[in-house]
């Protein structure tokens, strides 16, 4: 595979139970560059004196923050909470964010609950351009974006630069189906989350070259990637996770 200019890095709640000194020690040891927070045990939004702890944390250790893996959810968390989240993700100098797209499955929705919930995603859209961050969907199970179709038809709807998609294969489906929804999903795509699961299990992501070589084949220009989870949970896999993830992009290990 040719070599292309990706930005390799590690969603933190991979590792909850680790404090955010030995995750950033372990990924400065294995090279790898950014760092997408989670808002649940790393970095809630409230805790201000944390946030600034981070932020001075990555400068220490020389790694960015990609991204802001928000546990907000659009049509549950009351919307006025959403800048709270944008605080703290610029305290930990990112402009993205990651949200949970409603609770429901789009083709589950009524016309009218559809409107509502269009409604709410116009006015975080809004709120997110005039903050200048992008708010990023994602393909998770039971939310609107699940099908790479209503995913679609979101973004199209929405037309805003500030809302957009992650993307990341589903492990209940096929390599030619997740090829396929890449494909779709890929013109909204900002950051992409690597892993690989076949249905229940965790398995090495070194058993899954060729198979991400294909995914990353149907985006126009390199994304950041992500490591999220290991196979075991362990925090000694990331070396040997990083490597694959560098050999399927066609780095030196």
């Amino acid at each position: 595979m040719k070599k292309a200019n990706y930005q390799l890095g590690l969603v933190s709640i991979s590792f909850r139970q680790h404090t955010p000194e030995e995750i950033l020690e372990e990924m400065k040891r294995v090279n790898l560059s950014c760092i997408e927070w989670g808002s649940d045990v790393h970095a809630p939004c409230t805790d201000m004196e944390g946030l600034y702890k981070l932020a001075a944390l990555q400068k220490k250790y020389g790694i960015c923050c990609s991204s802001y893996g928000t546990y907000f959810r659009l049509g549950e968390t009351p919307i006025e909470e959403l800048e709270n989240y944008i605080h703290a993700a610029k305290i930990l100098e990112t402009n993205i964010l990651r949200l949970w797209c409603g609770n429901k499955i789009g083709t589950d929705m009524t016309d009218k609950e559809r409107n509502e919930f269009l409604s709410i995603c116009r006015q975080a859209a809004t709120i997110a351009e005039l903050n200048g961050v992008r708010l990023c969907m994602e393909c998770h199970k039971n939310t609107f974006t699940e099908n790479p179709e209503d995913a679609v038809w979101l973004m199209e709807k929405i037309k805003s630069s500030h809302f957009r998609m992650y993307w990341q294969p589903f492990q209940w489906q096929t390599v030619d189906q997740n090829i396929e929804n890449a494909k779709k999903i890929a013109p909204y795509t900002e950051h992409i989350h690597v892993f690989n699961w076949k249905k229940t299990q965790m398995l090495p992501l070194a058993e899954a070259v060729d198979e991400w070589r294909a995914f990353l084949a149907q985006f126009s220009s390199p994304r950041t990637l992500l490591l999220e989870f290991m196979p075991k949970g362990s925090i000694n896999e990331l070396k040997s996770e990083t490597n694959a993830l560098k050999f399927i992009v066609g780095e030196s290990i």
